[in-house]
């Protein structure tokens, strides 16, 4: 993360890849709370609490959740591109927050004094960083004494039912980001910089009923994007199978959580 290359400024240079992903997750996900209102829920915030969002995306969650959070958040939007940053503003500027700014930020150097943010939270972004020891780090430099880092990410069994079918296109049949920086890994890193760290689980799954959704959604990021058409057909061939398999419907299994330690000096 600490440059933009060709492939990430076409990635997230805006929403529309990351929407073809997270159609999959808004439209089939089987739970009693959606995704961002338990996220919220499990945030230690207070009223008035400076908060970095770092990787904020388009800030989806943080439109879908200003009315379940404490009054006058100051809230700082942060992402490495600048397309991400001024649509998360655009977003946010209207919701009831005390203040929001936003700023490019690298996060393996972050342009913030040190015990500048009361809470951090980095959501399923550190699988994109080549050292996220090093960005736990940098997010710990900027906590306050006491205020908390708060991680997502995904284990290494999440929607493997889907992942299995990219084996078409010479990828592992799991989930890439639990295998850049899944459970084990956000467990051991947040405890050797913190010396705690506890751990949430999702509790939910996915029924998709539309094949086209897992096409777009495989092949919004490489190796899908890109790939030639044999392998895309080939791919489509995997997915029509496996909803024929599933009587025209795919049960997927989700493993996402949440990863929360407290800087105690």
């Amino acid at each position: 993360m600490s440059a933009i290359t060709e492939g990430n400024a076409r990635q997230y240079g805006d929403s529309r890849k990351l929407a073809a992903r997270a159609r999959l997750h808004t439209e089939y996900t089987i739970a009693e709370t959606g995704w961002f209102p338990w996220v919220a829920a499990q945030l230690p915030l207070k009223p008035a609490d400076r908060v970095l969002d770092l990787g904020c995306g388009p800030a989806w969650f943080w439109a879908a959740t200003a009315g379940l959070l404490p009054e006058n958040l100051h809230l700082t939007l942060a992402d490495l591109s600048p397309g991400m940053v001024d649509e998360a503003v655009a977003r946010c500027g209207a919701q009831p927050f005390g203040s929001v700014r936003g700023c490019r930020a690298d996060a393996a150097a972050l342009p913030f004094e040190d015990g500048a943010f009361d809470l951090v939270i980095a959501m399923h972004m550190l699988y994109h960083l080549p050292d996220p020891a090093a960005g736990i780090a940098e997010m710990t430099r900027v906590l306050e004494p006491g205020g908390f880092l708060s991680v997502t990410t995904n284990g290494i069994g999440n929607m493997r039912e889907i992942y299995r079918l990219t084996t078409v296109f010479g990828s592992a049949p799991a989930d890439p980001a639990a295998a850049a920086f899944g459970y084990d890994a956000a467990e051991q890193m947040m405890r050797t910089q913190f010396g705690n760290v506890a751990m949430s689980q999702y509790p939910a799954s996915m029924r998709i009923t539309e094949p086209e959704d897992v096409f777009l959604a495989l092949t919004s990021y490489p190796p899908g994007e890109g790939a030639g058409e044999p392998q895309l057909s080939g791919f489509r061939r995997a997915i029509a199978d496996a909803f024929r398999q599933g009587s025209g419907a795919l049960d997927v299994s989700k493993e996402t959580g949440l990863f929360l330690s407290r800087k105690t000096a």
